[in-house]
């Protein structure tokens, strides 16, 4: 019989239109089950964020009532710590005057009759131990005060100025003292001297809140000080406090959340008022609410019950009419199988079997694709070829389908010394070593996060960081990678490290940020992991345009031959923009446009190449200075050659006398003269010595002069056109149009704008 039924079983799973009748029937029932499921818990959510937002309007109209009072009333105890009686109190030797005790107490008097809340006020001197209040009067010490046990609250101010908080009265205080009280520090040149004590009305304070609505919603509302301490509740039914406790509990971040106590669904809200520190609570019993939605789910769940009991229908429909010629033909083979003496298998098992092959190959082949599409992705969001949130968002989806909702975190690394290092590698080690890199990378931090990998070409490399748990050891991590690259692959490498960021759309800006913490290895140096957090608040030192570091003290030292002189002046340099801590974006561009003027002084073979700014950013600035002092080493050396030459040292003598004479309106002739040679000979040694014409060097000095006359001064343009030895003001903005490709107005406009802004 067992045998029958398992052969009858596996007879019908054998054909594909049992097998799918019987997949759309559980996958109905599913749908069916998940919809239902679905709109409960989403009408659920909706119910409560309805009476949610319901909620927290009625505590927030409840806090603006009570803030308003802890307003008024504190108001009252600024009056009394400002008044002349009280600083007489707290100062003078004699404090059991008649006569002001009197004052002091009418402005107290005067205070609690113009004021709704107030009980009494008491003001305590902290160094005598005496008090002065109403009704009390005067009295000299804590012995003789019958309300005196709260003066311990002077320890618990902290940074706080006002306290508000319940408190326990001594046996016999109940006629002057309440059960809430507002404390504040009375100062007197900055030192705490004594506190006022306004005991406020606790019924006339909760008096003006509004009753809650009674309908068929059971619920209550509770108002709690900073120590948990029930100041004020009002419910519609009998509701244990020890619900409150858990509530606070369960409580999340933004004053929302839910809970199950003795078998109840409880909504839960709060909201803490900024002027007392008291939370306003509110917990509504949600069963009464979810009634009607329940009796949806039962209905829903029941059809998906009927749905699976029809299809159990239809495949015994199947099985006993549609599938009877299939049997027959099923004996049919099978004799004929038998007597072949082949298998009685009809073929269609090996072809979906086959089918299933292919499948499952492919399937491989796409997850081989998918790092390298989601590496893509990465590239061209860094690029810019892909901006648009929702096509960033649907890339996302489909090539990082196991990443969560958790945060974010994008990770720069890159090679120090990079120009170094790739010369000394072949195109096929490059690829090889920065492959290594990753590997290492994600094997150290694939236990707790998930890691996706793109190189950015040259030095760099990008990587996408999301946390498995808690994530809060990504710089420790990449620190224990930092430190195992030199170890394995000789050569040491730097990373900057984004904020944490969910909205995927923001990759590009966490990638500037990363990019710019790393920035800082100008400063810190190599090795190093620098957060974003730990550099976003730099701050630039300030600056005046005569301080700032000067390139003309190198470039003499070079052009006077004097290599040592050259050294001492890039170090200065170097110097003055550390100590002023400038940014390294800023730092880097100074040292690139500092680099390009030194090789301007170099001749065509002593140029290699204008790559500065590309080999400074992977460098710390003992290395910059490093290369510099050896890039001005041979010029110094060249140029102190050419001083010894004759053509040289008329050559000199020309340039000097043009610098000494830009106001003036000198020539060829006038300069040759000056040299003591004919014009001809003037012009063939310059132009052999500097390879320019007189006329163009002269030009170019009288600009350069020019163009720091418009930073430096607020002088006319017809006036600094006349310093530079030109008679008409058209000519002079004409030929400085012709040199800086710009008018001498907005070259001035555009400095100085650039330069506040350095200096911000």
């Amino acid at each position: 019989m067992l045998t029958s039924v398992k052969k009858w079983l596996l007879f019908n799973w054998a054909h594909t239109q049992i097998r799918l009748v019987l997949l759309l029937t559980v996958s109905v029932f599913f749908i069916i089950l998940a919809v239902g499921l679905t709109s409960y818990y989403t009408s659920k959510s909706v119910l409560q964020q309805e009476l949610g937002d319901l909620q927290r309007q009625m505590l927030s109209l409840n806090m603006d009532v009570i803030d308003e009072a802890i307003k008024e009333t504190d108001q009252a105890a600024i009056q009394v710590a400002l008044s002349d009686n009280i600083y007489w109190f707290l100062t003078s030797e004699n404090q059991n005057s008649y006569k002001d005790i009197t004052e002091a107490y009418q402005l107290f008097t005067t205070i609690i009759n113009n004021a709704a809340y107030i009980k009494s006020i008491y003001v305590y001197d902290i160094e005598r131990d005496s008090f002065l209040a109403i009704p009390q009067g005067f009295a000299s010490n804590s012995a003789t005060f019958v309300d005196s046990d709260w003066t311990k609250v002077a320890s618990e101010f902290g940074d706080k100025s006002m306290i508000v908080k319940k408190r326990e009265l001594t046996p016999g205080a109940g006629t002057y003292g309440s059960d809430i009280t507002l404390f504040r520090q009375i100062k007197i040149q900055g030192e705490v001297k004594g506190i006022v004590a306004i005991n406020i009305l606790d019924e006339a304070l909760f008096a003006k809140l509004n009753p809650p609505v009674m309908n068929n919603l059971n619920r209550m509302r509770y108002i709690v000080d900073e120590q948990d301490q029930i100041l004020y509740s009002v419910a519609n039914y009998d509701f244990d406090e020890e619900a409150v406790g858990l509530a606070l509990d369960e409580m999340k971040a933004d004053g929302r959340g839910d809970m199950s106590f003795r078998n109840k669904q409880l909504l839960i809200n709060q909201l803490q008022s900024p002027i007392a520190g008291w939370r306003f609570i509110s917990i509504v019993e949600q069963d009464s609410m979810l009634a009607h939605t329940k009796h949806i789910a039962q209905v829903v769940f029941l059809v998906s019950i009927a749905a699976l009991m029809l299809g159990g229908a239809v495949i015994y429909y199947i099985n006993s009419k549609a599938l009877r010629p299939v049997r027959r033909l099923k004996q049919l083979f099978g004799t004929f199988a038998r007597k072949s003496g082949e298998n009685d298998k009809i073929d269609l098992e090996s072809i979906a079997g086959e089918l299933l092959g292919k499948h499952a190959h492919l399937s491989h082949l796409v997850r081989e694709t998918l790092s390298e599409a989601s590496s893509k992705l990465i590239i061209d969001i860094e690029k810019g070829n892909i901006s648009s949130r929702r096509d960033i968002q649907d890339k996302w989806q489909r090539y990082f389908p196991d990443w969560t909702e958790a945060p974010i975190t994008v990770c720069m690394l890159s090679i120090d010394r990079y120009e170094e290092w790739a010369r000394s590698l072949s195109g096929s080690d490059y690829s090889l070593l920065k492959f290594a890199l990753a590997n290492i990378a994600t094997e150290l931090l694939a236990e707790d996060w998930r890691i996706a990998c793109a190189d950015f070409g040259r030095d760099k490399m990008a990587m996408l960081m999301q946390p498995r748990g808690d994530g809060r050891q990504a710089k420790q991590k990449l620190e224990e990678a930092v430190e195992q690259v030199p170890a394995f692959l000789k050569f040491t490498v730097s990373a900057g490290i984004s904020q944490p960021f969910k909205d995927v759309a923001r990759m590009k800006k966490a990638m500037l940020e990363a990019d710019n913490a790393l920035m800082y290895r100008l400063y810190r140096g190599y090795g190093q992991v620098i957060l974003f957090q730990e550099v976003s608040q730099h701050e630039a030192g300030e600056r005046r345009l005569d301080e700032m570091p000067t390139l003309e003290s190198i470039i003499q030292a070079i052009e006077s031959g004097n290599g040592r002189d050259a050294e001492e002046a890039i170090a200065k340099v170097l110097e003055s923009i550390r100590e002023q801590n400038w940014y390294p974006s800023e730092a880097l561009q100074f040292l690139h446009e500092a680099t390009l003027r030194i090789y301007e002084l170099c001749s065509d073979e002593e140029q290699a190449g204008n790559s500065a700014m590309e080999r400074y950013e992977t460098l710390h600035w003992k290395d910059i200075e490093f290369g510099l002092v050896e890039l001005v080493k041979p010029l110094a050396e060249r140029y102190g050659q050419l001083i010894e030459s004759k053509d040289f040292v008329l050559c000199h003598r020309m340039i000097e006398y043009m610098k000494q004479r830009l106001g003036d309106p000198i020539g060829i002739p006038e300069i040759s003269e000056e040299a003591g040679i004919s014009s001809s000979l003037a012009s063939q040694i310059f132009k052999q010595e500097t390879g320019e014409t007189i006329y163009n060097y002269l030009t170019n000095l009288r600009m350069e002069r020019a163009a720091e006359l418009l930073v430096k001064t607020d002088d006319r343009l017809a006036d600094i056109a006349e310093m530079v030895g030109y008679q008409h003001e058209n000519s002079f903005i004409r030929t400085f149009r012709k040199v800086k490709e710009i008018t001498p107005g907005k070259y001035r406009d555009m400095m100085r704008t650039r330069m506040d802004a350095s200096i911000e």
